[in-house]
């Protein structure tokens, strides 16, 4: 379920775009140190529950000044510059707010197959396209990178096992074990089941789930 509705997605996308063209073009900030600041300063993670406030209630240009700010006790004094067009940083910002709406994954999950330099260097062939173009890419880099189920690699970046997965959340063994081989649907898992594995992981239950590759239909 997704976290706020579809007619605050283009506000909000706009907000990611112009947080980071700014971020960026105005205060000469990198924009991958941009993006660790937003997740690490918790905007991100009121993003993608829907803060009406952070999607929709301030700018981007306001929202950049909080996350600088909040991450580095300074407040940015830059003036916003006015362009005639969208930059490169802006579509990023964009397309990575309607990546995450559309799959629900937190910005970092994300961020760790499609990083900010990954992305920037799709504007040239991308940014005239459908969005829909850009979530089949993703999709497949995401696919390509990250084959296994996302529990399984999240255990695993964890230094957890199986066993102890299944000692530490109390869900069965066999369950973990099913899950992990897609023989059984995690997406259809209870939510308690889902919280108690987020938990003992430390990852959200968004984390956890897993969605078909995007696909586009022909003409």
């Amino acid at each position: 379920m997704r976290a706020y509705k579809e007619i605050y997605l283009n506000r909000a996308a706009k907000n990611l775009g112009n947080m980071l063209d700014y971020a960026v073009n105005d205060c000469n900030l990198n924009g991958n140190l941009v993006l660790h600041m937003f997740i690490t300063s918790g905007f991100a993670e009121q993003f993608e529950h829907g803060n009406p406030k952070i999607i929709a209630g301030i700018s981007g240009i306001e929202l950049a000044s909080q996350v600088i700010e909040s991450a580095t006790g300074i407040k940015p004094t830059a003036t916003p510059v006015e362009r005639d067009y969208r930059s490169e940083e802006y579509w990023t910002g964009w397309v990575l707010a309607h990546y995450q709406w559309f799959t629900s994954m937190s910005f970092s999950s994300i961020l760790r197959f499609l990083p900010f330099n990954d992305i920037i260097r799709m504007y040239l062939t991308l940014h005239e396209a459908d969005i829909t173009k850009f979530y089949a890419v993703a999709d497949e880099i995401r696919t390509r990178d990250f084959p296994q189920t996302n529990l399984k690699r999240i255990r695993e970046t964890a230094g957890l096992s199986q066993s102890n997965l299944a000692i530490q959340s109390e869900v069965s063994l066999r369950s973990v074990q099913m899950y992990e081989q897609r023989n059984k649907d995690i997406n259809k898992a209870q939510v308690i089941t889902l919280a108690k594995i987020a938990r003992v992981l430390g990852c959200d239950i968004e984390d956890l789930l897993e969605r078909e590759t995007f696909k586009i239909e022909s003409d």
